[in-house]
């Protein structure tokens, strides 16, 4: 335990002899699904997302519009005076 701390304080490459557990280089292992290796899918990934989200966000206020549409009121009563005709007492 001693070791290991004092080991902290070394350059790398005099650690790396003393380190018995990881003798072996690290791999990386390409993950397929992973859109940063692959510019044509990341490309398609975020035109797709832009081009959705615009399309729910039109939607969504054309919808908000109708929603919240004029309503036509028949039973309206409209003064005599205020007629294009008017009619006064």
């Amino acid at each position: 335990m001693i070791l290991k701390e004092l080991l902290l304080f070394l350059p790398r490459k005099f650690n790396k002899f003393m380190d018995t557990q990881h003798n072996n280089p690290e791999v990386e292992i390409d993950n397929p699904a992973d859109i940063e290796l692959n510019k044509p899918s990341k490309s398609r990934f975020l035109f797709l997302l832009s081009f959705f989200g615009f399309f729910i966000f039109a939607w969504a206020g054309c919808y908000n519009l109708y929603e919240h549409r004029y309503q036509k009121n028949e039973n309206i009563t409209v003064p005599d005076n205020t007629l294009y005709e008017p009619k006064y007492k």
